[in-house]
């Protein structure tokens, strides 16, 4: 739900990430090695960790289990691990693939990204140079096929309505162009959410559309900022 304090806290108010879903994975073969990256949206440390220790357990007869992650609206947290390979061959080549992906021409800003890639020795040393691409092509390739999104802080918005009603008007609303946040029930409502553009005029623009939709039977209710996914940039 929304919270003010941390989107306080945020220098940049949208950033791109990883579709929320199942784990992204893809494969490329080089010089007879299997270089296996999964892909995960993560929000916290542990959680990029949890994914390292499954694949561990998944793949526990691989030699390497490399990783990198990038958290946080504004990126401050960066980490990586070689997981030994040759020092910088591994981790830090994943981490500037991942921290240097164009989501848009001239912007740079994916988080909420963990990459690991799992490597089965081919029986042909790649060398150091070798190894730096093959990691990097291999956290690339994956993005350019992975489902990304744009994140963005918006504010979060209520209307109640009448159970029967609510279906009609989130129609309604979805036509109009909102994005629509997480639906709530109460006893005698359904509470609908939207997530607009944090501006006077786009609230009081929406207002003014809702009480059209609805013949002037409900209000908007500003409840917050919260990040929500959409559509991403072209």
């Amino acid at each position: 739900m929304a919270d003010d304090a941390d989107s306080q806290e945020s220098r940049t108010s949208s950033y791109t990430t990883l579709a929320a879903g199942p784990d992204f994975r893809h494969e490329l073969e080089i010089k007879r090695s299997r270089f296996i990256t999964v892909l995960r949206r993560t929000d916290s440390e542990d959680g990029a960790r949890a994914l390292v220790a499954g694949l561990r357990r998944e793949f526990h007869d691989a030699r390497h289990h490399c990783s990198a992650f990038v958290l946080g609206p504004d990126r401050d947290i960066q980490r990586s691990s070689d997981d030994g390979e040759p020092s910088g061959t591994a981790g830090i080549p994943m981490l500037e693939a991942l921290i240097r992906r164009e989501t848009a021409p001239g912007v740079t800003d994916l988080s909420d990204i963990s990459a690991v890639v799992v490597r089965y020795f081919g029986g042909i040393l790649l060398g150091a140079g070798g190894l730096v691409r093959a990691y990097s092509e291999s956290v690339s390739a994956a993005l350019e096929l992975a489902p990304l999104v744009n994140r963005s802080r918006l504010r979060l918005c209520a209307v109640r309505v009448a159970h029967a009603a609510a279906g009609r008007l989130e129609n309604d609303l979805r036509a109009a162009g909102y994005v629509m946040a997480e639906t709530g029930y109460e006893s005698q409502s359904t509470v609908l959410r939207l997530a607009l553009p944090d501006s006077p005029r786009v609230l009081a623009d929406a207002a003014g559309r809702l009480a059209a939709m609805t013949a002037g039977r409900a209000d908007l209710e500003p409840e917050g900022t919260d990040w929500v996914d959409g559509p991403l940039r072209c």
